[in-house]
């Protein structure tokens, strides 16, 4: 079997330790304070994103990754054997890493590269990363790595609870006495993906709730049938996130490992510190 090179960029919101595990390459989102710039996962995580954003009352902007990282990402792999590249993008929805992908992957066009669209993002792309590079891992041909992905794709879910409305209403996409008024009621959205975007699903009052109703809808989710993974995503709230484990571990049959997993900047400039979610693959 030719060997299978993983690549993704740092959206998928895989710890390192996980990526390494499976030989899976990050290609890093770039976050721009003004003319500086900054790697995810290389000089920047959501802690320091938003002691930053804190101090400065501002938020940066984001850009995906340029073709020439992917260029680079490709170029990596080749050089240490690999015979066909799967890269897996954050969803072309919210992102231009796809078509960057895409575009260096036409500057090698004699080399087995393949882009994904994942239509997803953080673990929802994570886990399909992951289940091509278990797959590759067993000795599975590229098509059957690209089969087992897609098909985790389809059962994924995620649901998180945004802790304050604070970074939306400084991003613009609320407005700012929309913000000071969901304060005041402590109101806590809940997201979700839709249609490849991070989207806001319900609304819902109190932290307690909001964290209640995500293990709710978790639960009707699997309809019934095993958890096949899952993990926790959060913003600069570990000690918050290892007590809404203890919740799911409570309120849910979960599997023996769960993901303990930061957002990332990439998309953590979006929702704001506090933020705790699951994602997980609903058993078949």
């Amino acid at each position: 079997m030719p060997k299978i090179a993983l690549i993704t960029d740092t959206d998928c919101s895989l710890p390192e330790d996980i990526a390494a595990r499976y030989g899976i390459q990050q290609v890093p989102i770039t976050v721009q304070f003004g003319e500086e710039s900054f790697l995810t996962g290389v000089n920047l995580d959501d802690a320091a994103l938003f002691e930053r954003v804190d101090r400065e009352n501002k938020l940066p902007s984001t850009a995906a990754p340029s073709p020439g990282q992917f260029l680079q990402a490709y170029e990596k792999a080749l050089a240490a054997g690999a015979e066909c590249v799967l890269c897996f993008t954050v969803s072309s929805a919210v992102s231009a890493t796809y078509n960057n992908a895409v575009n260096a992957r036409q500057l090698l066009p004699e080399h087995d590269i393949t882009v994904i669209d994942t239509q997803s993002l953080s673990l929802g792309q994570g886990f399909m990363v992951m289940a091509a590079a278990e797959a590759a891992q067993r000795g599975a041909a590229k098509e059957e790595c690209l089969a087992r992905a897609q098909d985790v794709g389809q059962r994924i879910h995620l649901y998180a609870a945004l802790a304050t409305l604070k970074y939306l209403a400084m991003s613009g996409r609320v407005g700012s006495l929309a913000a000071g008024m969901a304060g005041l009621l402590s109101i806590k959205p809940i997201l979700t993906i839709q249609d490849g975007k991070l989207e806001l699903l319900e609304r819902v009052r109190t932290q307690k709730k909001a964290w209640q109703r995500a293990i709710d809808l978790t639960a009707q989710a699997t309809g019934g049938k095993p958890i096949e993974q899952m993990g926790i995503v959060h913003v600069a709230a570990p000690q918050a996130a290892k007590e809404f484990e203890q919740l799911l571990r409570a309120s849910l049959p979960c599997p023996a490992e769960i993901l303990m997993s930061d957002l990332t900047p990439g998309l953590s400039v979006h929702t704001g510190t506090g933020l705790v979610g699951v994602a997980f693959v609903a058993g078949e």
